[in-house]
Order: structure tokens, then sequence, then C-alpha cells
């Protein structure tokens, strides 16, 4: 393409190559901080921070570039009103998508992920984005996750203490602490008594002064923020590795690559972000404080605080205790605990349903109640076609153990030949074992009441089960059940000592109530809260990620490792992949050399974990390892960090709502609590930027066709060579979809700034867009005003000293000031540049453009277009110094009155 401008155009690429090459060699974009040479403690801080991206093998499309260009038009705002910006930009390279394209290609994630950054970082730098590159940051260099595992072995030595009211450095209230494992570890020591659960684990009554090394760690393993567990979980035999559950989608399948997910009960690395569970609520409303006492609330956007509170899914309500009877004789053989948020509805609880991995229908339970015989009248409905109760159970337990969520949307169950006594009613009602009955939500059983519930309508009506209602309302809808509040009938007295109770006649709170009170003096239940969130399944049966920092001792217990613990290079590192969800899990890591696999710790050979940690794991901190990434010595330097957090603007997809986000601040809180950190929460300021999008074209087969070999012909869009006629769609611009032109493709033609301009005046930064070759044209054409309003066709500036500014200019101008400066606040930069389009059309008549507003218009327009701003300041001489480097102008209120 040639570099030779045409007359009264501008040569965009010898501009954009000079000022890119500029602000390196001048280390324009370098931020010190605490402790650094040129670091101005009189200024303030603003810390600007994107979410880092993926180093793909496609690179970035045009759409990626969206947010990054919005935080860099901020950067450069705040740097010329005198903030000492920190704008960082890393690489988030561990995890499912590098090492996926390392397998479709045949080439090892190391070698591919270096390539990817390579590129994408030239990427990034094509488009003048004011990053501080020094403090470039890769999660799969060890120089940075020795840190990671670092902080998940303060996570491993620490647990979290409920009962604990703290006041943290500035005097705020908080319920429930992180602290030290060898804290309670001292307490076990001084006397404190084993709780119920910890004897249960251990299977005996002895003190712990009695116990082995084994048996002590068993039990503080149930107290560790990062534990291990055999848990029922997401496996993904075509990945080869297990989910969490936010990567599983509602049918059942991986987000990533669209693969079969089942339930299987595997041995796991988990953490115990349920501990936090009402501070992650809490604080996304809650005044806060930073280390200098300065208040903050979060500054997110409300679709996603719901999200996340409907993630974390707290509830209120009553745990209630159901006796379980003995098949042979109908005594008392144990209690089975259910939460409910409808107390009021237990009169009409006609069954109870457990989940398939409940310990009830474990066979190897010493205390295993399952009949051999089906009782006499037992429908055959209720059977599940087994000859034998045990045998029913067993082939039902082994079948939904087999079957993806997508499989088990019809309901589905055995009954398990077991009673239960409703307590407030002494009714006998069976227990069945149901697949809608997740081991993941209060104890892996619920009450079921058909009347009142969706799924025990369902579940009801397929097992021809009693139907009781016990609350009005929802006559005439024709449903069979009704979820709402309403009055309590057919609900008679309970009776709690010589206290009679009827909830007959109250309204559902009154009810509740009522229950909840007559429940407690009963010691058959207590008011209870419940929330939806899961503990996060940390481990990967994958190579491309953290090694743990933990070995097995020859007892059975985990030790910790000195990080770092480097990844092994591993010349086969593929993952155990099969259509076989009962195939045996080996990760890859089992095939290291046994100089890895085997540690000497105390004089004992222990062998390391050989699992990785998720993809999320480097991307929960990296926020605070920009502030200080070449400390060998700590994570983050506190002077350092204390200066530079909270984040002040966070960009980045609204698809990260219940994973990074909800992840990184139960690290942070952890870190917070443990005194490694100085603010409560990690990102002020939250903005989503939309998507762009874009037509994309299928053939007759559904394959898509990338837009280059696309052409239309009488309107038709057809594919070139062959001129088949395509299908033409739109929406999300992506790989998949082949409709993703490379940034660098578009800024070649049209140039960076005309580029960047584009992006954000395609409409709200927060709405999802259309590209359109025609509006980026339209903004070509702008620069080419703005070029020939300032200078002439000998590359002379028409700026003058000495010219009158006319009145109606002036009010113009200061007008443009105020709006451009507040758009800019609020991130609406698509009016922002209305404003100096406006402004620019105003100069067009002139010989000669004001110095006065050539300056302040040139610095308004340097924000959004750097490259051609930075040559008009300096064919100007409007001032000394780098264009970057002047004060933002401030507009006069009377000046700018119509």
């Amino acid at each position: 393409m040639s570099t030779k401008s045409k007359k009264g155009q501008y040569n965009f690429q010898t501009i954009e190559t000079k000022w890119r090459s500029h602000w390196e060699e001048e280390k324009t974009y370098q931020t010190p901080g605490p402790g650094d040479p040129g670091f101005d403690g009189s200024k303030p801080k603003c810390y600007i921070l994107d979410m880092f991206p993926y180093p793909s093998g496609a690179g970035l499309h045009i759409g990626h570039p969206k947010g990054y260009i919005a935080s860099d038009i901020y950067s450069r705002y705040k740097r010329m009103q005198g903030f000492n910006v920190l704008h960082p930009m890393g690489f988030d390279s561990f995890g499912l998508p590098a090492e996926q394209y390392a397998i479709e290609h045949n080439i090892h994630p190391a070698t591919v992920t270096e390539q990817n950054i390579d590129a994408m970082r030239s990427q990034l730098q094509f488009l003048g984005l004011s990053f501080d590159w020094t403090r470039e940051v890769v999660t799969s260099q060890a120089s940075y996750y020795g840190w990671t595992q670092w902080i998940f072995a303060q996570l491993f030595d620490s647990y979290f203490d409920a009962s604990e009211v703290w006041e943290d450095g500035n005097g705020s209230q908080i319920k429930g602490r992180a602290k030290p494992i060898a804290d309670l570890e001292a307490q076990f020591v001084a006397g404190r008594a084993l709780s119920a659960t910890d004897r249960q684990i251990l299977g005996t009554e002895a003190a712990w002064s009695a116990l082995t090394t084994a048996q002590q760690q068993a039990v503080l393993n149930n107290y560790r923020l990062a534990y291990q567990q055999n848990a029922v979980v997401n496996w993904c035999p075509g990945l080869g590795t297990v989910l969490a559950n936010e990567e599983v989608t509602n049918e059942g399948r991986s987000e990533r690559g669209d693969f079969p997910v089942y339930r299987k009960p595997l041995q796991q690395w988990t953490m115990r972000i349920t501990a936090y569970a009402e501070r992650l609520l809490e604080d996304l409303d809650f005044a806060l404080e930073d280390r200098n006492g300065a208040p903050f609330r979060l500054d997110w956007p409300e679709p996603i605080k719901r999200m996340q509170c409907n993630w974390i899914g707290r509830s209120e309500g009553a745990e209630v205790c159901f006796d379980v009877l003995d098949p042979q004789s109908d005594a008392v053989a144990g209690q089975l605990p259910v939460f409910t948020t409808r107390p009021d509805t237990l009169f009409g609880a006609t069954f109870m349903a457990i989940a398939p991995q409940h310990p009830l229908v474990n066979p190897a339970r010493e205390a295993y109640l399952v009949p051999s015989v089906w009782p006499d009248g037992t429908p055959e409905r209720w059977k599940g076609g087994g000859e034998s109760i045990r045998e029913a159970v067993a082939q039902y337990i082994a079948q939904v153990a087999v079957s993806t969520a997508d499989e088990t949307k019809e309901k589905t169950g055995v009954f398990s030949g077991i009673y239960a006594r409703n307590p407030v009613n002494g009714q006998k009602i069976p227990i069945f074992v149901a697949d809608y009955v997740s081991m993941d939500y209060g104890a892996g059983s619920i009450m079921a009441v058909p009347a009142h519930d969706e799924r025990d309508f369902a579940f009801a009506t397929a097992y021809n089960l009693d139907i009781v209602k016990v609350v009005t309302g929802g006559e005439g809808k024709g449903e069979g059940w009704y979820a709402g509040e309403g009055t309590a009938i057919n609900s008679p007295p309970v009776r709690s000592g010589d206290n009679p109770y009827t909830i007959n006649g109250s309204a559902t709170v009154e009810a509740q109530a009522q229950i909840i009170d007559a429940l407690v003096a009963q010691g058959r239940g207590q008011a209870e809260v419940n929330y939806k969130l899961r503990d996060w399944t940390f481990a990967r049966q994958r190579y491309w990620g953290e090694p743990f920092p933990l070995a097995t001792h020859p007892d059975g217990y985990s030790v910790a490792v000195e990080p770092p613990v480097l990844l092994p290079d591993l010349e086969d590192f593929r993952p155990e992949t099969s259509d076989d969800p009962t195939h045996p899990v080996s990760p890859p890591l089992h095939r290291a050399e046994t100089e890895w696999t085997t540690v000497e710790i105390d004089g004992m050979a222990c062998q390391r974990e050989l699992n990785v940690m998720p993809q999320w794991a480097g991307s929960c901190w990296y926020y605070l390892r920009f502030i200080d990434p070449h400390n060998e010595e700590a994570f983050c330097d506190p002077a350092k960090e204390g200066y530079f957090m909270p984040v002040d603007l966070y960009i980045g997809g609204a698809e990260h709502a219940v994973l990074h986000l909800l992840y990184a601040r139960f690290w942070h809180k952890a870190l917070y609590d443990l005194g490694h950190v100085s603010t409560p929460e990690p990102f002020k300021k939250l903005f989503n930027q939309g998507m762009m999008t874009a037509d994309a074209f299928q053939d007759e087969r559904g394959v898509y066709i990338d837009i280059r070999e696309v052409e239309f012909r009488d309107g038709e869009p057809v594919e070139k060579g062959t001129g088949k006629v395509l299908r033409r769609s739109f929406g999300k611009m992506g790989k998949r979809y082949k409709n993703g032109l490379p940034p660098e493709e578009v800024g070649e033609e049209f140039g960076v700034d005309t580029l960047r301009l584009y992006e954000m005046y395609m409409g709200p930064l927060e709405a999802s867009a259309p590209w359109n070759m025609e509006g980026i044209r339209g903004m070509q054409r702008f620069l080419q005003r703005v070029w020939r309003n300032f200078v002439d066709s000998d590359r002379r500036a028409k700026i003058g000293e000495s010219v009158a500014l006319a009145p109606d200019l002036e009010r113009k101008l200061h007008q443009t000031i105020q709006k451009v400066t507040e758009d800019i606040e609020g991130l609406r930069f698509n009016t922002a540049i209305a404003a100096l389009i406006e402004l620019n059309n105003q100069l067009v008549s002139l010989d000669e453009v004001p110095q006065v507003v050539a300056k302040s218009f040139l610095i308004l327009l340097a924000p959004f277009v750097p490259h051609i701003a930075e040559e008009i300041w300096e064919l100007a001489s409007c001032g000394r110094g780098d264009l970057s480097r002047q004060s933002w102008p401030e507009w006069d209120a009377a000046k700018a009155t119509e």
C-alpha cells in the first residue's frame, strides 16, 4: 500500500509509526510507584485496568479493542488532569484455551503461548494504547505463577472463623475472618472440643492429643480455605478434566468445546468460597473504605450485581429434622435434615427425596437401612424395574452417574424402601432417590410439597403420590401447583409442650415464623440461612496450569511445598480424553519424571499433587502483581499496594460476572483478612463494554465462510470464486463465525486513529453495535477535515497567535470543553466525539485557527486520536513538550452560556 498522501489528506501510516516509536523511546507511559525513581507522592493516583486477554492463536479481531480503546482514552484524559495513572497490560496464558489450541495444532503449549503473546502484543501496540509495558505479566511464567502458588498456600494454611466480629484498620466492623490454621490447631491442643462433623470424619471420640498426625490433619482439612474433599463433580471426559459449575452450560455441556458433562464422585481440591458468601453479598452495596480511610462503594452495573446475588443465592428459611424409620421396626433409626424456604408448607410434605450420592443409600455405610425386599403394596412405578430394593437403588444410582444434566430434565427416581416421619403431623412419608436433588444444595435432601413446588408436583404426578394443598392461591391457573404466598389451610395445630399453635388462617410470613418457633421449641429445627453458591472445584486434570505447591505424605495427608513448583516439560502433554464417563482419571503430570513427582519432606518421600489449578487462578490476583511486577521477595510491596489500590476503573466483558469477578473478590477478601492487602474489595468501578456485532455468512452445509471470501451480486451475498449464494445472519463477531477482521488490516487501510475513533463513535460504550465499513469511512473523512483545518498543503500549521477569537467561537469552545470533559468522565465517548465534530465544523471557514482554540481542541482530541493530534501539535509548536504531557483545559461556565 502506498504511504504517499493525497493533497489535503494526511499520511497516517507515517505519522502513526512515528509517534508509536517516539512514545516507546521516551517511555512516555511508564508509571512510577512509591519507592521508584521519579515518583511524585503529591499526585493523586488512578488505576485503570482492562480484563487481560488470553493469548489466542487467532489473535484479536476488531471487536476486541473496544474496551482497550475506551480505557486508553480515560487513561490519557486522567494523565492530563494530573493523575499518576497506572494502566498496565499482560496475558492470561494458563488454562484450557491455550492448551486446546496447542492440542489442535500439535504444538507444545509453552511454544504456542509465547508465539501468540508476541503476536497479540504487537496488535495492542499497533493500536497506540498507552499501556505501561514495563509492567507486563504473563500468568504462565514461573516468576508469576510462583506467587499464585504462594497465595494458594496462604489459603491452604488458613481457616475461616465465622464467629469472630472484628474491626479493620478503619474501624469498620466485619463478621467472620480468615485466620492461620495454626491458630485453630493451637485451640485443639488447648482443649477445644471436636465438633460432631469432626468426630464423624474420624469415627472416634478420642481427644486431640490421642489422634495420629493423619487424623489431626483430616480434621484441619475440614476447616482449611483450600481443602480436599470427595465430592460429586462435573466430569467432562471429552476435555479430560473436572469443570466448575460456572463452566457448565444449562444443557449440561462444557462451555469450552461443547462436550457432555457428567456428575461423578472424585477427590478434588476445593476452595471454601461459601465461607465468604455473606460478605460477598453485603459488600456489593456496603460503604467501604481503603487503607487511608477514604470511603467508596462498588460502582458496578446493576445487572452484574444481580447476577452475583443470584449466583450466591441467599435464602432464608428453616432447617427441619425428619426422623428416619427403620424399615423392619418403624423405630427411629436416625434423622434426615432438610432446608426449606417454606416451612409453612410442612403439612403438605407427602414424600422426601434425596440425591443419588446421599449417605443414606450408600451400601458402604455401617447403618445401611435400604431393605432387600419391597414392602407389600409397593407400586410398580416406584420400583424402577428392580427385582429387589437394593438392586433397584444401585441400578438407579449407576444410571444417574453416567447421565448428563441435559438427559435428566424429566425428573426420575426410585423408592429407597425407607420412610421418614413428618415432625409436624407424625405421618409416615416415603423417601425417594431422585435425580432432581443435588448434594450441592442443603444436605442433599428435600421435603417434597407437590402442591406448592413445580418439580415436586411433576414427580408426584409421575409416581402417583399424594398432593395436599396447604396454601391458598393459584386458583384458576390450571397448573396444579402454586408456589406463591397466601393463607395457610389444611394445617392443624402444631403442639409444642403445653402450647398449641395453629397456622390455619395465618398469612405466609406469619405462618413461617410460627412454625419455626414451634420447631425450635420441639428441638426439631431452627431458622437457617442457606446459599446456592457451592465451594469452588479448584483442581484440573490437565497439563497447562499452575502445579499445586503440595505433596501427599506416606500417611495420606497433604503437606505444603515451598513455591515455586515449576511445571515440568512434558513431551506428551495431552489429557486422557474419552467418550466414556467411567474412564479412570489420570492427569498428564503422572507422566513426569520420578525426580519431579517425588519430593523429600522431613526425610519422607512424598508424592507431588498431579492435578493443576484452573485457568481462573492467575486472573484472581493479577491486578495486584501489576502494581509491583518485578518484586522477587513478595507478591506486592505493601506501600505500593496501599497507594494504588483499589482499581479505580475496571473494563471488561459481562460474561465474567460469576466466574473471574466472584473468584477474584473471594481471594482478595481472604488476603485482606490475613493482612496482605489494604482494601476489602479490589475493583471500585466496573464497566462492561458492549459487543461488536457483524454479518456472518454460511453455505448450504451450514459452514461459515470467511467474510474476505464474500462479495455481493445484485444485493445477494455469494462466495467468491464459486458464486454460490450464501445465507446471511447477524450476531456476535468472532472466530467461530469467521466474520472478524484483524485490527491491523483495518488500521493499515484507514488509519489506527480512524479505527479508534469509529469504535467509540458507534454508539454508547455499553451497547452492542454493528460493524459498518461506511461508518469508518465517515470517521476517516472527519480526521481529514481536522487535518485540513489545522495544516496546509505544505505541512505548515494554520494556527494564528494573534487571530481574534469571535464570541460565538469562544462560547462554542467552552461548551465543547465542558461537554467533552463530562462525557469522558461518564464514559460517553460517542457524544464527546460528536461535540468535537461540531467544533471542528465551526473551524472550516477560518483561514487560521486562533491558537487558544487550537491548543484546547487538540488536547480534547488527543485521548481519542493521539497520533494525529500529536503531529499537529508538533507542527504548530503549540506548547512545550509532547501533547500527551499537557494539562487538561478548564471551561468557564459564564463563557459557555448561550
